[in-house]
């Protein structure tokens, strides 16, 4: 998903679009519209997806999931006062939480979190999609100051199937997220996402822009 613009409150319009599909894959191509305060249809977003049938092979879990505390033991936080989205979820951090002084102080971009829908809903690939954009910019962790910064393209790999995502139902995942790399305005950041039982369910990479 490359976000061209941001999504006002109204309506808009999605077109997908396949560009060829076979027995084993599909390539859609993306995009989403929004009139203008002319009415004239602005370009908001675009995407791509990529689906394919899944056929049984070898396999190996060769990033495993932290051993951190359960979410039982942990408060449940709300990071972001009048931000409406944190309000959808309960967000149990184990680690990386939002800073609490905007000192400049910052030492690390890395953040671990239990989270789920909240009301609790069973979990499945749309809600599994929004979960893996629930991390705020790493930049904002990492140097504990409030800058401008947003996301301008992201890409979200899922790796389980919709019968392990049953499975997980209304119960936690385990999210992480840091960033590799901040330099001439932008940063990337990559986040991994774990069911409870420890299977690694969806990996995540963006591009996001800060301003100083």
């Amino acid at each position: 998903m490359n976000y061209a613009g941001a999504l006002l409150a109204g309506a808009f319009r999605i077109k997908a679009t396949a560009q060829r599909t076979n027995r084993s894959t599909q390539h859609w191509t993306i995009e989403m519209t929004q009139p203008n305060a002319s009415g004239v249809q602005e370009v908001m977003l675009t995407a791509t997806a990529l689906t394919a049938v899944r056929r049984p092979t070898w396999g190996s879990e060769d990033t495993a999931m932290p051993s951190v505390a359960l979410p039982a033991g942990l408060p449940e936080e709300k990071p972001m006062a009048g931000v409406e989205w944190v309000h959808r979820y309960d967000m149990r951090f184990v680690e990386g939480a939002f800073p609490t002084e905007w000192d400049g102080r910052g030492d690390s971009s890395l953040s671990r979190l239990w989270m789920r829908d909240m009301p609790p809903r069973g979990l499945d690939f749309c809600s599994l999609s929004a979960m893996a954009d629930v991390f705020f910019p790493r930049v904002y962790l990492r140097r504990a100051l409030r800058i401008p910064a947003g996301t301008v393209s992201m890409t979200v790999y899922f790796h389980a199937d919709g019968a392990q995502l049953r499975q997980a139902g209304t119960g936690y995942l385990l999210g992480q997220a840091r960033a590799q790399t901040f330099r001439n305005g932008f940063f990337d950041q990559t986040s991994q996402l774990w069911s409870e039982a420890g299977l690694l369910l969806a990996t995540t990479s963006q591009i996001v822009y800060y301003k100083e």
